[in-house]
């Protein structure tokens, strides 16, 4: 689940993904999912093989991107895998920690239970070491036939033959194992020790869940790729399961036009991995020509014919098929809503034919430097090439009617010199007294360009329209209230980040930098303090001795910032 700025805020598994997203918009839930509803903005998601595969999906997600709605699988614990040591005198242990150095990992097992009792199972039958630290004579293991003792046996013992039998086994070759433990059921069976027969019926399980095949992970511990896609006469369905150090822990999908040939794909992959860094191998489908991908990538870039590789990648064909079914009503829906918005504006305003609207919003830097921010929507769509930024020049501190006045004046004044495109409506952030002000610049530069302001609450949400030297209330489950919304949110972000920038910037380079005796620590009490430099130089002497500041050092901190002031006045 996705929210508004595309970050990752929870992640889930399903067998019925309808039901499952269905059921947290039907009913009362508890509060922390119904902030996480709230929040939620959009949805991807990954189909699998199995629910095993699920699950260990799942857990990768959840360790790689640490959604703040999941609870579970956060913390440090992670699914087991057995290990084969690379000691002179191996074991087989299990492990949820991933050391190289350690040995051969196999799984990970998202039954740990059924793991640790396989384990159990090749600890009975293969006679490698069981203790961690060599005892100095025999112990009950070596009397049970369980153990070589290499405590005691100074020949070299050749263990290869065991792991080599290990390493069938755990990769899924159990057929000789199973097949001796069917045996030994059936005979204790036979004589009526059905307690005994159950032992072995359990293991067989254990054997089936710990064996039972999954994809999402390998041993290996490398960064992976796996591309395909599927195509129609229009568009083409990309999907990319990333795998890093041997887990699959995200996704990339697309749908893009088609262009008549597969040609754009790899000019869309070319580009793609100009961006970001390539993996150790990246491996395609069969329905690319392997010369080409070798041609543009070399030999990071495979074809695999058969295996969990082959298999992955049917797993990112199937991925990309769906979406290409679903990409169509999707976006039908979409356009749809889109529509709907589009008209109900167009009924509102009494405007026909907007092709472009802009939008204005202010903001201050610790109220010692203004900004403002220009949006541009064509279309009713971003046009984020056209956005501006504005550090005023001429506006007092705080002055929100002059910054707006200020930037509306530069912005048009300029527009009708060059002769660029002028919108058909501009939106204010505030009120009536916003609005105002910018219909005072507009008919000052003999303009016809319809104004409009948007007003929010105290919870920062759009409560009223002014247009037309009218105050409309809106209702918030209107197409109108949600695109204007949309585009003031938009607005209100862009200014924010600059903002930001500014402010992070203030920190490190101010008027206070000169001034002897304020260093980084007062240079903050003093702009959490005042806010402005007007305020600063203001400052009452009890406030200057609420931030530690005494009167010696308060007065030259007035008379270095009225020099600075006088300097630029």
């Amino acid at each position: 689940m996705l929210d508004k700025y595309n970050n990752i805020i929870y992640v889930g598994k399903a067998k019925n993904l309808k039901n499952r997203v269905r059921s947290y918009f039907v009913g009362a839930h508890n509060l922390k999912t119904t902030k996480l509803i709230s929040e939620i903005a959009d949805f991807s998601y990954v189909q699998t093989n199995s629910e095993k595969e699920a699950f260990l999906l799942e857990h990768n997600l959840i360790k790689e991107h640490n959604p703040k709605y999941n609870i579970r699988l956060t913390d440090d614990k992670s699914y087991p895998y057995i290990v084969i040591t690379n000691e002179e005198h191996p074991r087989i242990i299990t492990s949820r920690n991933v050391k190289k150095n350690l040995g051969t990992y196999f799984g990970p097992y998202q039954n740990a239970y059924a793991a640790k009792q396989t384990l159990r199972l090749l600890n009975k039958i293969y006679p490698l070491r069981k203790c961690v630290k060599l005892p100095k004579k025999e112990c009950l293991y070596y009397h049970l036939g369980q153990c070589l003792a290499p405590c005691i046996n100074k020949e070299k013992i050749d263990y290869e033959p065991y792991i080599k039998e290990i390493t069938a086994f755990l990769k899924g070759n159990d057929k000789d194992i199973k097949v001796y433990l069917t045996k030994k059921m059936n005979e204790a069976s036979d004589k009526l020790l059905f307690e005994e027969a159950l032992e072995y019926k359990k293991l067989l399980d254990f054997i089936n869940i710990t064996n039972e095949q999954q994809l999402i992970s390998f041993n290996d511990f490398k960064d992976r790729d796996f591309i395909s896609y599927e195509v129609d006469k229009e568009d083409v369905s990309l999907q990319i399961l990333k795998m890093r150090k041997g887990k699959i822990i995200d996704t990339k999908s697309d749908v893009f036009p088609l262009y008549l040939d597969t040609d754009n794909i790899l000019s869309y992959l070319y580009d793609y991995y100009k961006e970001t860094p390539i993996p150790d191998e990246i491996c395609f489908s069969d329905k690319f020509n392997e010369n080409e991908v070798k041609e543009l990538f070399g030999s990071r870039a495979i074809i695999p014919k058969r295996g969990k590789k082959k298999a992955l990648i049917d797993i990112a064909y199937k991925n990309a098929s769906y979406d290409l079914k679903h990409e169509r009503l999707l976006n039908k829906t979409k356009k749809e809503k889109h529509l709907e918005k589009v008209n109900a504006f167009n009924l509102f305003t009494g405007l026909e034919n907007i092709k472009r609207i802009d939008l204005f919003d202010n903001s201050h830097t610790f109220g010692s430097e203004m900004i403002s921010v220009m949006v541009v929507y064509k279309d009713f769509k971003p046009a984020k090439k056209e956005y501006r930024k504005y550090i005023l020049k001429y506006t007092k501190e705080g002055d929100d009617i002059g910054a707006f006045k200020e930037v509306l004046y530069r912005r048009y004044q300029r527009a009708l010199v060059e002769k660029t495109e002028l919108p058909n409506l501009i939106i204010v952030d505030g009120g009536l007294n916003q609005v105002n002000a910018a219909k005072e610049i507009i008919n000052l530069l003999n303009l016809e360009i319809k104004i409009m302001g948007l007003k929010k609450d105290l919870s920062h949400t759009l409560s009223e329209v002014i247009y037309n030297d009218k105050v409309y209330k809106i209702n918030k489950k209107t197409p109108l209230f949600k695109l204007l919304s949309k585009m003031i949110e938009e607005t209100h972000r862009f200014a924010i980040t600059y903002h930001r920038k500014k402010r992070d910037k203030s920190l490190s380079v101010s008027v206070l930098d000169n001034i002897k005796g304020v260093g980084e620590v007062r240079k903050k009490k003093l702009f959490n303090k005042f806010i402005s430099i007007d305020k600063m130089i203001t400052g009452s002497i009890e406030e200057y001795k609420d931030i530690g500041i005494n009167e010696t050092l308060r007065e030259n901190i007035i008379k270095s910032l009225k020099e600075i002031y006088e300097k630029h006045s």
